[in-house]
């Protein structure tokens, strides 16, 4: 499977700035998907979500923008638009084509250069790249930067990135995929739904690969770098980004809803997910014809973003000083 891009039309492309640590990656649905979305965390950076509304005049999306740059990198956002304008793909106004752009960023400014951050050429460099080959996963794109494991220090985190995975429907609803990409840059660990067990996270030191459990650590009150507590960590540092797109035809109330089924999967896969200090949201597309029941739809998006998620702590290598599962 090829991840996101075994959903028929859907294209991904990254752009990667190594040096930096720090770049942006963008899902092209050039026809014009039907998009929903659903925020839970606390300290999201977004633009142009509610288009995705229900009943909003627009209707569908184009493209889908995750960067890393904090709100910087929102500038990501602009290029692709422009890149899309000047090929006639968009909402169509009495003047010109307005691409449908939702971008959403998380924090990647502590592992890099801080003063470099995704710009408009780098959105429109993803543009260029944008294929239906087997989606790149680790430490690529808006994952470059991502890290995770952070409620003991930065210096006893993980290396993150992206990851991305399709679940094949049967039976009745044999033809259906729900494919789900996932930016992991999360405060908490990543634990395997399947055993429970913590795949990758805060550690106990910073020559040690054995875990801490974040969720205990901040229950029992445990002291991180410099004393703190866990939870006392800067806010807004933190977030887990998933597009789930799918090719089951769907309104934008379905959409919505699949956004919010789907987030069963993110908080089974991170521990603690959906915290004050991250950003946590879920994109949902519907780019297809197929006809599937939403329950159904909803359970297996949700092992998609735990797939997805998992992989892309696993596909991360080491990196910026911190250690991952890949190396």
């Amino acid at each position: 499977m090829k991840g996101l891009t075994d959903i028929p039309g859907l294209l991904v492309g990254h752009a990667t700035n190594l040096e930096a640590l720090t770049g942006c990656t963008v899902i092209l649905c050039e026809k014009g998907a039907i998009g929903g979305y659903d925020v839970r965390g606390s300290a999201s950076g977004t633009a142009e979500f509610f288009v995705m509304d229900p009943g909003h005049v627009s209707g569908k999306v184009h493209a889908v923008v995750l960067a890393g740059g904090s709100a910087f990198g929102l500038d990501a956002g602009t290029g692709v638009r422009n890149h899309l304008e000047r090929r006639g793909i968009g909402f169509r106004t009495s003047q010109t084509y307005v691409p449908i752009v939702p971008t959403a960023i998380l924090y990647d400014l502590g592992i890099g250069k801080s003063n470099i951050r995704p710009t408009a050429d780098m959105g429109i460099a993803a543009c260029e790249a944008a294929s239906d080959y087997p989606v790149l996963e680790g430490a690529v794109g808006a994952g470059t930067g991502a890290t995770l494991g952070k409620a003991l220090g930065p210096k006893r985190a993980m290396k993150s990135g992206i990851g991305s995975a399709t679940v094949e429907m049967g039976g009745e609803h044999a033809g259906v995929m729900v494919s789900a990409l996932a930016v992991v840059n999360a405060f908490g660990d990543i634990r395997d739904p399947n055993t429970g067990k913590i795949v990758a996270g805060a550690r106990i030191a910073e020559d040690s690969m054995d875990f801490a459990d974040t969720s205990r650590v901040l229950v029992e009150g445990r002291r991180g770098e410099n004393g703190r507590a866990g939870a006392a960590f800067p806010g807004g540092e933190n977030t887990t980004l998933v597009v789930v797109a799918t090719n089951a035809k769907l309104d934008s109330v379905q959409a919505r809803k699949l956004a919010q089924l789907s987030q069963a999967g993110l908080t089974a896969a991170i521990s603690p997910a959906h915290t004050m200090v991250d950003g946590d949201l879920i994109v949902a597309l519907s780019y297809g014809e197929a006809k599937a029941e939403m329950i159904s739809l909803g359970v297996a998006a949700a092992q998609a973003v735990s797939e997805a998620i998992l992989r892309a702590a696993r596909k991360a290598p080491t990196l910026g000083g911190l250690p991952g599962l890949a190396s």
